[in-house]
Order: C-alpha cells, then structure tokens, then sequence
C-alpha cells in the first residue's frame, strides 16, 4: 500500500501551489504561521502527516524569509515522522552564486543546498536553474524540469516566420543552441560587460537580425536592463520585432519600467514567482500542469523524460 500524499503550500506561492493540486486533482493541506511581534514566525502542518508522502512547495525568491520558511515546514514534517519530503523549488533563489567569482564570496547556491538536506528533505523538484552544476550541489535526487516544455509549443502558436533566437549573454549560448537546432532556426549572440552587478557598460550582437523576428531567451529576468537594451540594439539593427522569453519573472527595481518602455513586443514569463503587477506587455504562462504531472510520476515511481521537449 502506497504512503498517502499530501501537497503544502508557503505563503508566497499559494496562488500556483493551489493551479497545481487543482491540476493533481487534490487539494492543499491545511498550514499556518504564526508571527510574534519581533518579526519570528514559526509555520505549522495544521493536518497529520505521519507516513505520509509530502511535498512542500514554495519558490525562494526574496526576501530571504521565503527560503527560511520552506526550510522550517522540511523540518516540521521531517519531525512530524513524514515518510518522504519532497521540496518543490519552481524558482531557485541564490543560484546566481554557484562559483567563487572573485576571491572571499561564498558559493550561495552550495550553502542553500546544504541547509535543504539538513532541514531534512529526501528530493528537490526545481525548474531552469541559472547553473546546471548546481544539481551536483546536492546528495539526493534533483529533479530539474525545463520551461521548454511550456514555451516552445507557445513559440509554434506564434506562427512567425523568419526566426532567430538569441541569448543575451555568452552564458545562455547553450540555452539558446538548443532552442535553435529544435526550432531549425539560427541563432545570435549578445555580447555584454559590466561595470557592476545589474549595470551594463556596452552590449554588442554578434550576428544577424536583419528583417528577423528575434526570440531572446534567459533563465531570469531581474532588472530587465540586459533584455531591454538588447531588444533596443536589435531593432535598430533591423530586426523586424523582438519578445524575450525567460522562466523567471524576478522584474525588481525599475524592470516594469523598462519593459514598458522598451522595444519588446512581448515578455513571456512563468508563474514561478508571481508578478508585483500587471503589464501589458507581460504575458504569463502557468507551470501548473507541468509540475502536477511530474509530482504524480514521482510519486509513483515512474520516469518524467517524457516531460522534456528538448
């Protein structure tokens, strides 16, 4: 007789968490916070899951309060004799930090994958990490999905011709590479440097756009400055338009503005955190029934290859 299963939400990400039991076909357990007047706050699994199949999910965007509450529920069903956590991540905070790129900085990604497993928890579920390496991070299973799945059948919906896609930095060259080959299209490079974090001194496109509807793909949006000065570079190279599509909708500082302003025709996002507000030129697309499917076949022991588009 299998465990019974039970899916848990954090505070931030109910709105998915609840498409995604509704696409399962359960519902959410019960949980609440409490909040003292210092700012502590202590979450609790207000239904038994002793025995029980658990998964818990919660994207670790900032604040950083969010990672510290998905940790503190691992550790409340670990303690509550649950017999597997299970972390949905569709958003992997820190992972930015995979590497010592300058001396004296700690490895961000490394750290949160450590407090993951002492927490507790027996698998992580997580979508389009900023490093692929960060799964090695980990000594127990990763389940690392990919937004393709989403996305490419919304680029065929499109319907456009004369397609190139881009990647806005040599980082997602590889990203991009892989969109190209499956889509049978060229791909561009933006080439970029910084005076800082989040502040681009010159970009350059290595490649052509000329009378091309240009895709720009990426993991994340942060400030949207790369996409935005990117799409302005490439109309004025000809380009015929541009959207950018990227997993992660992190949009802080003046991103709304930006993408707002730009020459974007569209942004296509995921729901892996949810938007601050709304824009026209943003378009969302759910993970729901992506992670909901995935969620079953681990639950049942059986393979999610089939989950993976490209």
């Amino acid at each position: 007789m299998e465990p019974p299963i039970k899916i848990f939400t954090g505070l931030t990400t109910t709105n998915l968490s609840e498409k995604i039991a509704d696409s399962y076909g359960t519902k959410l357990g019960k949980s609440s916070v409490l909040r003292f007047s210092d700012g502590e706050f202590q979450p609790s699994l207000d239904e038994t899951v002793r025995g029980n199949y658990v998964f818990i999910i919660q994207s670790t965007f900032m604040p950083t309060e969010n990672l510290f509450e998905l940790l503190l529920m691992i550790d409340a069903a670990h303690r509550a004799s649950a017999y597997k956590v299970v972390a949905v991540i569709p958003y992997f905070g820190f992972a930015r930090q995979d590497r010592k790129d300058k001396p004296r900085v700690s490895i961000g990604a490394k750290m949160v994958a450590n407090l993951l497993s002492a927490a507790g928890v027996d698998r992580v579920i997580t979508m389009d990490l900023h490093a692929d390496q960060i799964q090695g991070f980990f000594d127990i299973p990763v389940d690392h999905l990919y937004a393709s799945a989403i996305f490419v059948p919304y680029i065929n919906s499109l319907n456009l011709d004369n397609i190139v896609i881009a990647s806005p930095d040599m980082g997602g060259a590889k990203r991009a590479n892989t969109y190209a080959r499956f889509l049978k299209t060229n791909m561009v490079v933006t080439h970029k440097t910084r005076e800082k974090a989040n502040v681009i001194s010159k970009m350059t496109v290595i490649g052509d756009v000329k009378g091309k509807n240009v895709i720009i793909l990426d993991d994340m949006i942060d400030t949207a400055g790369t996409i935005t000065k990117a799409a302005d570079i490439m109309m004025g190279n000809g380009a015929i338009s541009v959207r950018a599509i990227a997993t992660h909708a992190i949009l802080s500082g003046p991103a709304y503005e930006r993408i707002n302003n730009s020459s974007l025709v569209k942004v296509i996002v995921t729901d892996s955190v949810p938007l601050k507000q709304e824009s026209e030129k943003i378009k969302v697309l759910s993970t729901a029934d992506l992670f909901a499917d995935v969620i079953k076949k681990v639950y049942n022991y059986q393979s999610i290859s089939s989950n993976f588009v490209i």
